[in-house]
């Protein structure tokens, strides 16, 4: 049966394409004499599309946890290369800022100025740079005033040369100073005018040369810190008083935590010679110490040990204590000393003090047996300082100036024989607003009981000093002065004093007032440019004939201004 079914099954097929096989290729030729031609019919059949049975739906659910994963297939192209380890935090760059234009500094000025009482000043100051390891520069001054009395001049001449280096180690510096004074001894008694017709000239050289080396600061706890500086100077005047000096200083501390152990010493040589007088005075001193500092506790205690040799040789030892307590940091602070010392009295220090000064004068050191001062300082806020101390002294050979009973307009220096006591009081204050108002003050009150002397001749109760400067605008400025002085005592002979003076004779001699005074200055500025500016000055606004010393009356009120520039 099946065998039948396939027999025709196939001759259909083969009937089939048989037919159309014929049907597609029909062929009609024709032949013509004049040209030859070829005419094919192409019957199109369309294209198969077969028809699929619809598939049979499967009666299950598919597993959807049959699921293959995909594994991708990758090619790996491997580099030698050396691993570093770096386990160091990266460190921040900071973005560089625009550098700062520098500021224009003027280091140097030129200053003149004249005026009345013959006033004429010149001044000059010059400095290297702005280097701050390095610094070097020079000043020059020039003042000169007269007055209305006979040969009343005078005139100064200051020049200095210095440098400072800032090293690895240690700060290195030194300077050179040379001072010239030139006056008269006009000095003239009212009572009797014509003694001094004709006063003397006198001039005063003062050269110095100092050298210092400090090393540097360091927080470290167990540092080790020194210093040393030598210092030196000739001084002479227009006659035959000479005087030279050596001084060396040395300075070493360890500090050990809280603690420092140190050691300063120091040595001068001196020598003061005039036609009659040759003194040798030469001093060794030592201060050995211990300090502690913490917690706003400041507690210096040693001693002093010193050594006078020469043509006096003696040897003493003063205690060296001081004590700074801090009550409320920055507002309040307590101090304290107690100290002991030899003065060395010189020339140069005396005619600092009073230029019109005798010639062959004794020199001779003044010893400082104690010394007590205790008082408190501080601030109040930003601007505001202030100083108050107590202090009594027991000053043995204390110098003071008298005038001379042959020349009383010039004047000897003797000593109170004996422990003079001095019990004063000083109090210092300062107030600073931003840069427009500073004003500064400072004053004395002393009370000295002489040893031998009736009194300390020329020694006021009270001094004052004061000043003040305002800064109205940018450029325009005014500043002021106060200097008051009480009354002071001094002595005049009625008769030769012993040569060499040991003990006064009082019925040889007789007290003289010599009257206190206010001494009123103001000045303005006015600061034209960068370069430019100029100034004005009123001296003795009162027009006071005061004096500091008998027979020697002031300069009265002086005005004089002038122009600086600055480069």
């Amino acid at each position: 049966m099946r065998l039948t079914k396939f027999i025709y099954i196939t001759i259909f097929c083969m009937a089939g394409t048989g037919f159309t096989i014929k049907a597609q290729e029909t062929k009609t030729t024709e032949k013509k004499t004049e040209e030859k031609s070829v005419i094919e019919d192409i019957e199109v059949v369309r294209p198969y599309k077969p028809i699929l049975a619809e598939a049979v739906k499967l009666r299950r659910s598919p597993d959807l946890n049959d699921v293959k994963t995909y594994k991708a297939k990758f090619n790996y192209n491997l580099t030698e290369r050396k691993l570093e380890l770096n386990s160091d935090i990266n460190k921040l760059q900071a973005q560089q800022v625009a550098e700062e234009r520098k500021a224009e500094l003027i280091n140097n000025y030129v200053k003149g100025a004249i005026g009345s009482a013959g006033t004429l000043l010149a001044e000059g100051y010059v400095n290297m740079g702005d280097d701050p390891a390095l610094e070097a520069g020079a000043y020059f001054q020039h003042l000169g005033q007269s007055g209305k009395l006979n040969k009343q001049k005078a005139d100064q001449q200051k020049l200095s040369v210095f440098g400072r280096t800032i090293g690895d180690l240690a700060t290195l510096s030194g300077r050179v100073n040379f001072q010239r004074n030139g006056l008269y001894f006009y000095g003239i008694d009212k009572s009797n005018p014509t003694l001094n017709p004709d006063p003397e000239r006198q001039v005063l050289k003062f050269f110095e040369a100092e050298g210092e080396v400090v090393n540097k600061f360091t927080d470290d706890p167990d540092a080790f810190s020194y210093a040393a500086k030598a210092n030196g100077y000739i001084w002479s005047d227009k006659f035959d008083a000479k005087e030279s000096s050596i001084i060396l200083n040395g300075y070493m501390n360890k500090r050990i935590n809280s603690f420092n152990l140190g050691l300063a010493s120091s040595v001068e040589f001196g020598s003061t010679k005039d036609e009659l007088t040759a003194v040798g005075n030469n001093i060794f001193k030592l201060n050995p110490y211990i300090k502690l500092q913490t917690n706003g506790v400041i507690i210096n205690a040693g001693i002093n040990f010193v050594q006078e040799f020469g043509d006096v040789s003696s040897s003493r030892i003063f205690p060296a204590v001081t004590a700074d307590f801090t009550m409320i940091p920055d507002y309040l602070q307590i101090f304290g000393e107690l100290k002991g010392d030899v003065n060395r009295n010189s020339l140069k220090q005396f005619t600092d003090e009073n230029s019109f000064l005798n010639s062959n004068i004794f020199i001779k050191n003044s010893i400082e047996k104690l010394s007590i001062s205790g008082g408190i300082k501080g601030t109040g806020g930003p601007g505001f300082g202030y100083k108050a101390k107590i202090y009594h002294k027991r000053i043995e050979d204390m110098p003071l100036f008298v005038n001379n009973f042959s020349n009383f307009n010039k004047f000897d220096v003797i000593y109170d024989f004996g422990t003079t006591k001095l019990t004063g009081a000083e109090g210092e204050i300062s107030v600073q607003v931003s840069d427009a108002l500073k004003w500064t003050s400072k004053i004395n009150i002393e009370e000295y009981k002489p040893a031998a002397e009736t009194q300390s001749w020329f020694k006021p109760q009270m001094r004052l000093t004061s000043d003040l400067r305002l800064n109205i605008t940018e450029s325009f400025g005014l500043n002021a002065s106060v200097a008051i002085q009480s009354d002071s005592r001094a002595k005049v002979y009625l008769a030769a004093p012993d040569n060499p003076y040991l003990i006064p004779k009082r019925e040889d001699e007789t007290l003289v007032s010599v009257k206190g005074f206010v001494d009123l200055g103001a000045g303005a500025s006015y600061k034209i440019n960068n370069k430019f500016a100029a100034f004005a000055r009123i001296n003795n606004l009162l027009n006071t004939s005061y004096s500091k010393y008998l027979y020697y009356e002031m300069i009265g009120m002086n005005i004089f201004g002038g122009i600086s520039y600055s480069f």
